[in-house]
This record gives C-alpha cells, structure tokens and sequence, in this order.
C-alpha cells in the first residue's frame, strides 16, 4: 500500500505545518486520504467538504500552492514520496486548519442585481435565440468553489480592494443577467454600476483555475466591460445624453 507523505497546516493565522504519512489505496483523491488522516491520526483536523463529486465546491484549498478541488485531484498525479502541502485559501479569513471564512462572497452576492423578466407574450410563453440560451448556460456552470475569487490578485495581493469589487465569480453572474435578452434591469443596476469591474486587467488567472472550465475573462469579463466603454466613452453616446438630458 503506496503512503502519502502530507504537509498539512493546522491552526489560524498564526498556525504552522505539520507533516504527516498516511497509507492510501489506488484510485483514491486527496479528499480521501485527508479524511483517513481525520480518522486515524489527527480526528481535530478541520476541512469543508460536501458531495464529493466536484459540484458543490466545498473542498476547495491550495494544494502545492495552487488552489483545487480536493476531491477532482487523484492521488495518483503526486508520485509517491513527494510531499503534498495542503493549505486553506489565502486571500479568505482563516477558520481553522483548511477551513477558511468566505462571508464575503456572501455579502456580494446580496450586492448582485435580481434577473428582472419582462412580460412574457401574448400567448403566455418568453422567447429567446437559441445563442442565447448556450451563452447563460455556462455562466450557470457555477459551483461557487470561491477558486477564481482566490487567485484574483486584485484582491489576493491587495485585500483593500475587496470593499468595492466584486471579483470573477461575481462578474460571471452579472454578465448572465447583464446580457440576458429577457431582462429588464436599467444600464444603471448592471453595466454602469461595475462592481469594481474596472480594476481587472484581464489576467485571465480566474479562468486558468476554474474547474468548471467557464470562460470567466473571455466570455463575461471582456464583454461587460465592452458594454461599460460603449456606455462611457462612445462619442455618439454621449452626444445622444447631451442632448436628451439624460446624466
């Protein structure tokens, strides 16, 4: 039976690692071999996690430095012997051990404007393209694991951002409400507001780790901010509010 060698960190801010061996068998993830960690060695190891099944996005965490779902990463791409470091997620509040307080996506999402559908038609249905349909069928993809929130340097290497910026999870359900064609929200609830869309340089670190495999930069980021210059700085625009009077 192959043994893990596991460099797990234990405690709050001021915590440390603490190494470990643990047996596993094949076809195990790490999820797994935590969870014999807990039971056969450290049952006060504290870790979230849900289904299991990479849909709830409960386990995420940095592993070797990098954030994952513990539950998708198999044991079996770590070759034996090497050290797997297992840490919570950096840019949240530390709870304890791996578990880490993510209130503040919370606290964003109630900031988030409601998808407000227009009347349906005379014959009680709503119609929608098809394109449509496809484009907010990745934006619902979402399982809200908080990675691409992790690894955005906006607020990772600047927390003082995170009073005013929403962040890539944030900006992938605006942009399913900014764009779809049945909402009635003014320009003013989805586009002008930005939600601090204008600090994103469009790294594109949030679509690298997202295990869904949604388009964040190039599909919702890049277009909305698109919508926001049209909106801002076309000249026929603002000739057209210069005119009507409208701010």
């Amino acid at each position: 039976m192959p043994t893990a060698h596991l460099r797990v960190w234990r405690g709050t801010d001021d915590g440390e690692y603490v190494e470990y061996e643990v047996e596993y068998d094949e076809g195990m993830v790490v999820l797994d071999v935590v969870h014999r960690l807990q039971a056969t060695q450290t049952p006060d190891l504290a870790v979230r996690w849900n289904c299991k099944a990479g849909k709830c996005g409960s386990c995420s965490a940095e592993i070797n430095g990098k954030p994952r779902l513990q539950c998708m990463q198999r044991m079996e791409l770590y070759p034996e012997g090497e050290t797997i470091t297992l840490a919570p997620l950096k840019t949240f509040p530390i709870i304890r051990d791996l578990v880490t307080n993510v209130a503040w996506n919370y606290d964003q999402a109630r900031a988030m404007p409601e998808l407000r559908l227009r009347p349906a038609d005379a014959d009680g249905n709503r119609r929608m393209a098809q394109i449509d349909i496809d484009r907010g069928q990745e934006f619902h993809k979402c399982i809200e694991c908080y990675i691409c929130q992790d690894v955005c340097h906006v607020i990772r290497d600047h927390p003082e951002n995170m009073a005013g910026f929403a962040g890539p999870r944030f900006f992938v359900q605006l942009a399913s409400i900014a764009m779809h064609p049945l909402d009635t929200n003014t320009r003013r609830a989805t586009v002008d507001h930005g939600f601090g869309l204008d600090y994103c340089n469009i790294t594109k670190c949030c679509t690298d780790v997202c295990p869904e495999g949604i388009h964040i930069t190039d599909n919702a980021i890049i277009p909305l901010k698109e919508r926001r210059v049209d909106e801002f700085h076309d000249p026929l625009r603002i000739i057209a509010r210069k005119l009507t009077g409208r701010g």
